[in-house]
């Protein structure tokens, strides 16, 4: 049975080759028996293993209902549960981290969700290769590392780079949702965010939204609030592709 794609480690890149900046650490975690079992027995169901081709979306899912991107879903709650309650979308969820992979294969086998594919995968990569141009609904960033020490952030996965790429991954309408409780990271977020011309924030004062009550408070999201971390969300909108008469549709 084949394993999860797993990042290649970062300390040993060929030789003469640039190491990327990544935006997040390998940590090697303790996985549950239950987690090691689904890795083993229900990757083949709803893993997807990374080969460096464009993914047919329609077909991986069986529909065409809107796909909607997960980066970073660490252990799958709010995954597997908006897309319990959402059957009418489709979810790609992406984490580098076995243990929260086989946390969220666990949640999906119980609750008999279909409409989840599952990548164990550096999300840059895996948007780079595997994803088509204007194809996504959505992508939801929720409570990435916001690496605070100064030195570290350019390791932050919100960069102006990475919402380029973003931008031309999404089709025009689609919703970019992020969420995080480091209040520096949301104004850094919002500042990065309004320097895009791809995108149009979506709240009244031009800075934060209301959560949406779709968007499930997750464990961790409750352990920050009992800290005093305030939650910001930001949703911004994917404007029409340049050159093009296309008008955006609701998701």
């Amino acid at each position: 049975m084949k394993e999860p794609v797993q990042h290649p480690s970062n300390d040993s890149p060929q030789q003469g080759a640039r190491r990327p900046v990544r935006s997040y650490v390998l940590r090697a975690g303790r996985m549950t028996d239950g987690q090691k079992r689904a890795l083993e027995e229900l990757w083949p169901v709803w893993g997807i293993e990374v080969s460096g081709g464009a993914l047919d979306l329609e077909a991986l899912f069986g529909d065409t209902h809107p796909v909607i991107l997960e980066i970073g879903f660490g252990n799958g709650e709010a995954t597997w549960r908006t897309a319990r309650d959402h059957p009418e979308q489709n979810f790609l969820g992406v984490e580098v981290h076995p243990p929260g992979v086989g946390h969220l294969l666990l949640a999906l086998a119980r609750e008999s969700i279909r409409n989840v594919r599952v990548v164990c995968h550096d999300a840059v990569e895996f948007l780079e290769q595997c994803i088509p141009d204007h194809s996504l609904a959505g992508v939801r960033l929720f409570f990435p590392d916001p690496w605070p020490k100064k030195r570290h952030h350019k390791r932050r996965i919100i960069q102006p780079a990475f919402m380029q790429l973003l931008a031309r991954k999404l089709r025009a309408g689609a919703i970019l949702h992020m969420a995080t409780d480091w209040q520096p990271y949301a104004e850094y977020a919002l500042e990065v965010m309004n320097g895009s011309a791809e995108f149009e924030n979506l709240s009244q004062d031009g800075r934060y939204c209301e959560r949406p009550g779709w968007r499930p408070r997750t464990k961790y999201e409750r352990r920050g609030e009992r800290l005093g971390h305030e939650v910001s969300d930001l949703l911004f909108r994917r404007r029409p592709l340049r050159g093009s008469d296309e008008r955006w549709k609701p998701v």
